[in-house]
């Protein structure tokens, strides 16, 4: 049997209609304010994807820096604001003029990783209904810049955002994948809402609707952080802040949920009750009381286990040594600020 160019022009085209009808169309959404140090890593990791049948739509939200310079150097869709609107409304206009069936999106310091849509793909296919399902991923395990705060960031929320695969409280927008027809009939993202978490209330509002959040571990992206133990400190402050501002209002301040995690709030009481023993001590001048100090580190330890762990298994001992002392020691002051500042702002509205 003979293949000419005509028969083998004939099977690529063959390959290709079959690949096309087997690959959904994803667009890849993408806002983008002030980043002009790493939309353009951003994109050249999305255009190195191994999957055929996606597009890429870039949101600029009226960026002071050379971002867009850095945009048009690559072929995706370009969508240049008027006006500063926040990342919201940036995502919310990505969506409507995305031409595809599901609709991913990440961050403009997040990097796709090779197989990221064609994992994507594969859950689609393989779930019974997708219309009411919105998938979610999460950070790689190792950061795209190796300092030791981003490292500790990226497995921190890695762990924290995976617990919980079947049931999520919510699902991050850094990866979050949704069926276009049901984010543009959700309303989309909160516009007129706080500079961060509108992806909580989404995942919120989406729940109450009845469509159900999965969370797929292996669809992950990459981030960037460039972390000094600065910007990781006022990270965590700033975040809590917003966060519990947000769970006050919706009484689930309690709740176990992505990387406001049970293993967090323990932590953070933690070390709290430590500085109430060592005031009581110096008080009362009564040394036995400081023997509650190791056990609330054990009973942490304990808590937190799978977390250490994988801090062990990704970095090795001496890297869990000093993530788990920063992350018992230090990481839960900005976190115990944040409450308390959350709090005092979720009061003031209330009394508006």
């Amino acid at each position: 049997m003979s293949c000419g160019p005509e028969e083998f022009q004939k099977d690529i085209e063959d390959d290709y209609n079959t690949r096309s009808k087997m690959e959904k169309r994803i667009s890849l959404v993408i806002p983008n304010y002030n980043r002009a140090d790493t939309i353009g890593t951003c994109l050249e990791a999305a255009f190195s994807s191994e999957y055929g049948n996606f597009e890429v739509v870039v949101v600029d939200d009226k960026s002071e820096d050379n971002s867009v310079e850095v945009i048009k150097r690559f072929p995706c869709r370009l969508i240049s604001l008027e006006r500063h609107s926040g990342t919201s409304r940036a995502r919310n206009i990505g969506a409507q003029k995305s031409s595809g069936e599901f609709i991913f999106f990440i961050d403009s310091d997040c990097l796709l990783q090779p197989d990221t849509l064609s994992i994507v793909n594969r859950t689609l296919m393989s779930l019974p209904s997708q219309g009411g399902v919105v998938l979610g991923g999460t950070y790689t395990r190792v950061s795209y810049d190796r300092g030791f705060f981003s490292a500790f960031q990226s497995l921190f929320v890695h762990y924290s955002e995976t617990k919980n695969t079947e049931n999520p409280d919510y699902i991050a927008a850094h990866a979050m994948v949704v069926p276009r027809k049901t984010f543009i009939e959700s309303g989309g993202f909160p516009e007129d809402f706080m500079p961060i978490l509108e992806d909580v209330a989404f995942s919120h509002r989406l729940k109450r609707s009845g469509v159900r959040l999965i969370m797929c571990p292996e669809i992950q992206v990459r981030h960037i952080f460039n972390f000094t133990l600065a910007r990781s400190l006022f990270n965590a402050y700033r975040k809590t802040t917003y966060w519990c501002t947000y769970s006050f209002g919706n009484r689930d301040i309690l709740t176990d949920s992505g990387s406001a995690s049970f293993e967090l709030k323990t932590n953070v009481v933690s070390l709290l009750l430590s500085f109430l023993v060592i005031a009581l001590w110096a008080v009362t001048n009564r040394p036995s009381l400081l023997y509650a100090i190791p056990l609330l580190f054990l009973s942490n330890v304990i808590v937190s286990r799978n977390q250490i762990k994988l801090f062990y298994r990704t970095k090795g001992l001496l890297f869990t040594v000093s993530a788990l002392c920063y992350y018992a020691f230090l990481y839960p002051v900005p976190i115990a600020l944040g409450t308390a500042t959350g709090f005092i702002r979720h009061f003031l509205r209330g009394r508006k």
